[in-house]
């Protein structure tokens, strides 16, 4: 824990010193939010869509959408590292191998609960309603920063085993709109072909949705919450445990 502690605030320093990354990664989300708020807000109108207006339905899409798209890139840190030689000199020092990586995805996941939190406001304040209060833009955040971890654990693993820029590039290219697209991001499910639903029954995008759906709900669906918020903690503790493994397999190339 100690460790993990340090190397978490050795890059939380980093990242304050270059603030415009931040801010710039939320200019995309707001125009999502904005635009496609806009353009789809009759969609609403068809039959069985389920909300009032769209801009209810969109912030939830919007916000795991950030939240894949900023954390696929953690691998370009851990490459940078490398690179750097930064790693390589961790490797020598009496710190558990472990924190190394977990103070990157830790990171990940307090940047995604800032930005994820900034456009849940935003939605607020353009005029999106939250049935169930303050549990429900809360469950939004918890469930964003779990599939953050996921995808910023994965692209570590990516990083460290192929360690080219390129990849993790590609990576994020072929999975950010397949996966958004392929969920109930912007559209209900029950308008959405009969594979697109099934694709969307196995997608961990899908999963964050519908467990933050679940409470942003004017009644709480348990059910939803648990299977769906359960499986997404599963698979962000296995993806967290496979980098781990893929960091002792580099530190034996070294």
């Amino acid at each position: 824990m100690t460790d993990t502690w340090w190397m978490t605030h050795r890059l939380l320093k980093a990242q304050l010193r270059q603030p415009a990354v931040l801010v710039i990664t939320l200019v995309q989300p707001m125009v999502w939010l904005f635009l496609f708020g806009n353009l789809f807000r009759r969609i609403v109108e068809l039959p069985g869509f389920g909300t009032a207006t769209y801009l209810d339905y969109l912030v939830p899409g919007v916000v795991v959408m950030n939240a894949v798209s900023a954390s696929m890139w953690a691998g370009m840190g851990t490459i940078d590292e490398i690179e750097r030689g930064t790693l390589n000199r961790f490797l020598i020092t009496p710190m558990r191998r472990s924190a190394i990586l977990n103070a990157n995805v830790i990171v990940q996941a307090v940047s995604v609960a800032f930005q994820s939190t900034v456009i849940v406001l935003l939605g607020w304040a353009a005029g999106a309603q939250f049935p169930s209060g303050a549990a429900g833009p809360a469950a939004l955040v918890v469930a964003s920063v779990l599939l953050g971890t996921v995808f910023s654990a994965l692209s570590n693993v990516l990083g460290m085993t192929v360690r080219q820029r390129e990849s993790i590039i590609g990576l994020s290219i072929f999975l950010l709109l397949p996966l958004t697209f392929l969920s109930t991001a912007f559209m209900a499910r029950d308008l959405m072909p009969g594979w697109m639903q099934a694709v969307a029954g196995a997608n961990p995008v899908n999963w964050a949705l519908d467990a933050a759906r679940g409470v942003l709900a004017r009644t709480v669906d348990w059910s939803a919450v648990l299977v769906y918020g359960g499986a997404l903690v599963a698979l962000a503790v296995g993806l967290v445990a496979l980098s781990t493994l893929t960091f002792r397999g580099y530190q034996r190339t070294v």
